[in-house]
């Protein structure tokens, strides 16, 4: 099966870290999900939580005691990020290929990048759009063909807009 990424946009913290924690439920990890939100919404969200190393043990802890949000933090805070120009964050196995794209692609932004990953034109100016707006886009690699509608339903259940499959 070639690489299918399931993707949502969410409005709020609440309902991207209830949608992680019921994606990890599912059987994925930490390192499966990615998070690209703005700067603005990450410093509003999130600025205290990851500038320390709790977020380590946070990690460690919602993986296992299913507390909701503490992945969301660790993956933010220890997983592979970059950021781009334009004020973006971007956490999780998205960023190594985003960074892959090249600094060609970064010039030109987050729909540059997005493009560049292989998501078509019209789903990343929305993701754009949204993420710029103060949404949370997650995504997750389906491990198998038979998980896509399930993670597709699932980001639906929980609140996700344009929910794409790439």
């Amino acid at each position: 099966m070639s690489k299918t990424f399931v993707s949502g946009l969410f409005k709020t913290r609440a309902a991207a870290e209830a949608a992680v924690d019921a994606i990890i439920k599912r059987g994925y990890t930490r390192d499966d999900i990615s998070v690209l939100m703005s700067d603005s919404t990450k410093n509003k969200e999130f600025a205290v939580q990851t500038k320390s190393h709790a977020a380590d043990g946070l990690g460690i802890g919602g993986a296992i005691g299913g507390t909701v949000g503490a992945v969301l933090v660790a993956i933010m805070a220890v997983g592979t990020s970059i950021a781009i120009p334009g004020g973006i964050f971007i956490a999780g196995p998205i960023a190594l290929a985003l960074a892959g794209a090249g600094a060609g692609g970064a010039t030109g932004g987050l729909i540059g990048l997005l493009i560049g990953a292989g998501i078509p034109e019209h789903h990343a100016k929305v993701y754009d759009t949204g993420v710029r707006g103060g949404g949370i886009l997650l995504g997750v690699e389906a491990k198998t063909s038979d998980e896509i509608d399930k993670l597709e339903t699932l980001l639906e259940d929980i609140g996700a807009e344009y929910v794409r499959t790439e």
